[in-house]
């Protein structure tokens, strides 16, 4: 899919310096996936901690009848 899209030249050329990429295409390209990864990750990371569990659940009496 061809896009036209305003980019900052000053963060474009920081963006090829940081990545060692050659094109903006790919630059682009893998800035979008990194952008990508990190956000499904926060995603994922604000579901800990909710979990309720039961705390009359007794796992070691369980393990004891195998």
């Amino acid at each position: 899919m061809n896009t036209t899209v305003a980019i900052k030249e000053t963060l474009l050329e920081q963006a090829f310096h940081v990545s060692g990429l050659e094109t903006a295409d790919e630059t682009v390209n893998a800035a979008l996936e990194e952008f990508i990864k990190r956000r499904s990750t926060e995603n994922i990371l604000s579901v800990f901690n909710t979990v309720e569990y039961d705390t009359a659940y007794d796992y070691k009496k369980l393990r004891g009848n195998r």
